[in-house]
């Protein structure tokens, strides 16, 4: 159903508007490969997970996530435009299938509208929406739509399916295993802090702009979640825990801290770290070193695994074109994060700077939280 952009909408109702937005999206062909019997349309969806093309062979579970992104809390007009908060909405998702090690597959989406917010608007985040849903194989087959006293709402619901038995948790690290993540980390904070910054201080309008720090916005506002390389942990059989890092690297650790009983150690000298945010936060004066640990929305996974078979999951990554970085262990104790700091150099009476090693440091339990606990 079309209608004239310079339309007046105010007679339009809640379906015909819902038509507009999702009408001719992903044809009825390729959702029934993805195992939708009925789409949007009626009063519920159909899906036969059976008949789903996921890759998952022998008997499956489903899997079933949610989160919700509110204005002013999660995303800002000068931080996000519409089509990168649809985009998000979904990606929150499926990174928390992809930290199971599942496969995502269908998504319901409910939008709270406000008067502020015209037609146009909630289409270019439909639009966002569905770039995302293309790129990792989503079905979008319903939802809802209800107005907003003030800020826009996007929730999501995403179903997902992975091997009975497999599916990766948090609670199953053991003593002794090598800590990884498989991507750099604060890049999404440092991007975030950019386009914050860029408000009210024009140098820093000028980096936004930058081909140098594009990684950066990126990050931040359309992120990359992990499927195939929580795929790849899953095959491994030797990943006995993972996470994704939606609210920080340390945060993420202790939840792995916590369900596994056990004390998770991180490598500062292996922490990967991007060469732009290192870059920006030489420009900025901040310390590179609180994005990576409390910044979050990365969106990256961190897990531990057998240390004998660290190198082999390495390969099979770089094989994929994926990054894997071993960093850090796990050890017996009370559950809890530490860090090891790179040694302190310093010049003594020789011509070569010496290196003194310092203490582990307990990392503090936060991140982000939304009741500030």
């Amino acid at each position: 159903m079309q209608f004239a952009l310079e339309g007046d909408w105010t007679f339009v109702d809640e379906f015909a508007r819902i038509r507009y937005w999702t009408s001719e999206r992903q044809s009825v062909d390729w959702q029934l490969a993805r195992g939708v019997a009925l789409g949007i349309g009626d009063d519920a969806a159909v899906l036969d997970f059976g008949i789903a093309q996921d890759g998952i062979i022998g008997e499956r579970r489903q899997l079933l996530v949610s989160d919700t992104m509110v204005e002013q809390i999660h995303f800002a007009g000068h931080t996000m435009k519409d089509e990168h908060i649809g985009y998000k909405a979904l990606a929150a998702n499926v990174s928390d299938i992809a930290a199971m090690g599942g496969v995502p597959l269908h998504a319901v989406v409910s939008v709270c509208v406000p008067p502020s917010c015209g037609p146009e608007r909630v289409k270019r985040i439909y639009d966002g929406l569905y770039a995302c849903a293309e790129q990792y194989g989503v079905a979008i087959v319903g939802g809802d739509t209800t107005s907003s006293p003030a800020h826009l709402v996007i929730s999501i619901a995403l179903t997902g399916a992975v091997e009975a038995g497999k599916e990766m948790v948090r609670s199953g690290a053991q003593p002794g295993d090598a800590v990884f993540v498989t991507g750099p980390v604060g890049m999404s904070a440092a991007g975030l802090h950019m386009l914050q910054a860029a408000v009210s201080d024009k140098p820093y309008s000028a980096l936004v702009g930058d081909p140098s720090y594009r990684a950066l916005l990126v990050a931040h506002q359309q992120p990359s979640p992990s499927v195939l390389a929580g795929r790849l942990l899953l095959r491994s059989g030797i990943c006995h825990s993972l996470n994704d890092v939606s609210d920080g690297l340390a945060s993420e650790a202790w939840e792995i801290a916590e369900a596994s009983s056990l004390r998770v150690v991180l490598d500062e000298r292996s922490l990967p770290k991007s060469g732009s945010m290192s870059a920006y936060a030489s420009q900025a004066g901040a310390n590179p070193l609180d994005w990576m640990l409390y910044g979050g929305e990365d969106y990256v996974l961190i897990g531990t695994i057998d240390t004998h078979g660290a190198a082999a999951v390495k390969s099979e990554f770089q094989r994929h074109g994926l990054p894997f970085y071993v960093i850090g262990m796990t050890e017996e104790g009370s559950p809890g994060v530490e860090l090891i700091p790179l040694p302190r150099r310093w010049d003594g009476s020789g011509s070569k700077a010496a290196e003194e090693t310092l203490p582990r440091m307990t990392l503090p339990k936060r991140g982000f939280n939304h009741f500030g606990t």
